[in-house]
């Protein structure tokens, strides 16, 4: 019987071992941003003068519960003299593409500057009062979302005025993966300022150190730039974001479905703005009528959407399959049930392509496999380019 008792003992020690074990190798493989890894920046801004990029999606973890990063430094007593905004707001509100004004931000009572609104790059007289920027905005990884855009002029701003810069890195939820058509100069804008495929496989810190190390900042200045890595990340990993980058972009289906249904932005197709199903179908009224439409309406977010109170027939895609490839077929197949073909692509399209190679490409009936050949040596050129600047695996 004491026998017994004592292989009980053991054995229920060796449970408890185990459990006490796998659940420190789960809280050690615990993924961290780097907005939540203070000790590795807070003795590069205590007694500075700080500025801060940040948006909606700036939250960090404290205890059980989320705060703002804005918040968090405050709390640390670290002197913030400005935040600066990048498009959609600090709060994550205005529509796409929508002028941002500067303001205050009521609870702190911080400057807030738009760098949506009159200026996109910090102005010389804005960064005069400051000794360093903390950037801490959530990407997705794709060339025409505009906070890579964002990033490259704060970088020219901190390098023209001799500041310091500190990215603190976040995961890339589409960055399992390079695909598309290299950006051509000539079609260079706010929505695609660098040579890099659609998707391009990086995270925000990672392609930050690009931009310095490729020479791509006016007159080829460099900025002095530290990222702050993510802890136990790896560019594979399905990441899910715990909160909604920008107002389009609501969940992870969403997010996964963004690089390849945002060329619809520069046609007369709908992508679900103005319904909580945004970038996750696609439709037109003057498509027919089948088992599934939505009618885009006036809402935050998307004041004016395409095709406003009207039923848009469509295709909803809230349950296909997650994508490790940029998906043509639809994009293909709205241009050839399109009624009026000559006004299918819009004047921005170019823009969002990189050239204009893929609109002649869709209207001289190239296949999806056709297409994207002609982009393989370019994505595959970019790779090699690339693996000079990867932190993760």
């Amino acid at each position: 019987m004491k026998l017994n008792i004592i292989k009980l003992k053991i054995s229920f020690f060796l449970i408890l071992m185990t459990f006490s074990y796998l659940s420190f190798s789960q809280s050690n493989n615990k993924l961290i941003v780097g907005a939540n890894r203070t000790e590795l920046f807070l003795n590069h801004i205590e007694g500075l003068n700080v500025a801060v990029v940040a948006n909606l999606s700036s939250k960090i973890k404290s205890n059980t519960k989320s705060i703002h990063l804005i918040d968090s430094l405050l709390k640390l007593n670290i002197k913030i003299k400005k935040v600066f905004s990048p498009e959609h707001g600090f709060r994550g509100e205005a529509d796409a593409g929508e002028k941002v004004e500067d303001g205050i931000d009521q609870k702190t009572g911080i400057p807030i500057i738009s760098l949506h609104g009159t200026n996109k790059k910090p102005t010389k007289d804005q960064m005069k009062d400051i000794d360093v920027v903390i950037f801490d905005i959530q990407d997705v990884g794709a060339r025409f979302y505009t906070y890579i855009s964002t990033l490259h002029y704060v970088m020219e701003a901190v390098g023209e005025n001799n500041k310091k810069l500190i990215i603190l890195d976040r995961p890339n939820p589409n960055g399992h993966y390079v695909d598309g058509p290299i950006l051509e100069s000539k079609y260079k804008s706010f929505i695609g300022m660098h040579p890099v495929p659609v998707v391009y496989g990086m995270t925000i810190g990672e392609f930050g150190i690009m931009i310095n190390e490729e020479g791509w900042l006016k007159n080829q200045i460099y900025s002095d730039l530290i990222v702050i890595p993510i802890k136990n990340y790896n560019r594979k990993m399905v990441y899910e974001l715990p909160i909604k980058p920008s107002p389009n972009l609501p969940n992870k289906q969403s997010i996964n479905l963004y690089p390849s249904l945002c060329f619809f932005e520069q046609t007369p197709i709908s992508i679900g703005r103005g319904t909580n199903m945004q970038f996750q179908v696609i439709g037109s009224p003057e498509w027919e009528n089948n088992d599934f439409s939505f009618k885009p309406i006036s809402m935050s977010g998307a004041k004016y959407p395409k095709h406003i109170d009207q039923i848009c027939n469509g295709i909803d895609l809230r349950e296909s399959p997650y994508l490790s490839r940029i998906n043509l077929k639809w994009l293909i197949d709205a241009y050839n049930k399109s009624k009026n073909k000559s006004a299918f692509f819009k004047d921005g399209f170019n823009k969002l392509a990189g050239n204009k190679m893929l609109k002649e490409q869709i209207i001289d009936g190239l296949s999806e496999k056709e297409i994207k050949q002609s982009w393989k040596s370019g994505v595959e050129n970019f790779k090699l380019m690339r693996s000079k600047y990867l932190i993760y695996n």
